[in-house]
């Protein structure tokens, strides 16, 4: 399982729901090595047979569940920016109160956590780009404190 945060603030929705982006389409800089910046993109495709089926939501990807989308309460695809969510905060007194904390700014960012299909990924040594091409499977999406 790998987890990737990205710099994309989530929107709040004033119902008790949030929406937000946990991964965009951006080539992004992983580390920089002796001058040399190693890159990483996820393709628009990637997430065309991943399994969603069971997503869930959590604060910095532990802890309780907040939410999750066999239950109704998480909405997760792509669409053309990235991997989007919606997610409904209203049913529960914790979730509520995790609204109320990301409403307040504490968690400026989102991130996911996924596992990438055997084969599902290439890298272009003339860029220094690790393209993922096929997740096999998104765990969850978590707003976080500290982006990686």
């Amino acid at each position: 399982m790998k987890i990737k945060s990205f710099g994309v603030k989530y929107r709040d929705e004033g119902n008790g729901s949030i929406e937000g982006y946990a991964s965009t389409f951006d080539t992004y800089t992983l580390l920089t090595v002796d001058g040399i910046d190693y890159k990483e993109r996820i393709e628009p495709t990637a997430f065309d047979n991943a399994d969603l089926s069971d997503v869930v939501f959590r604060v910095d990807h532990t802890g309780p569940v907040y939410a999750r989308s066999s239950a109704g309460t998480v909405s997760v695809g792509p669409d053309e920016h990235g991997l989007k969510s919606i997610t409904d905060l209203s049913r529960t007194e914790r979730s509520r109160g995790i609204y109320e904390e990301l409403a307040a700014g504490n968690y400026p960012q989102m991130s996911f956590a996924f596992r990438v299909a055997d084969g599902g990924d290439r890298y272009d040594p003339d860029t220094h780009t690790r393209i993922i091409e096929h997740i096999e499977k998104v765990f969850d999406v978590s707003p976080v404190s500290f982006p990686a």
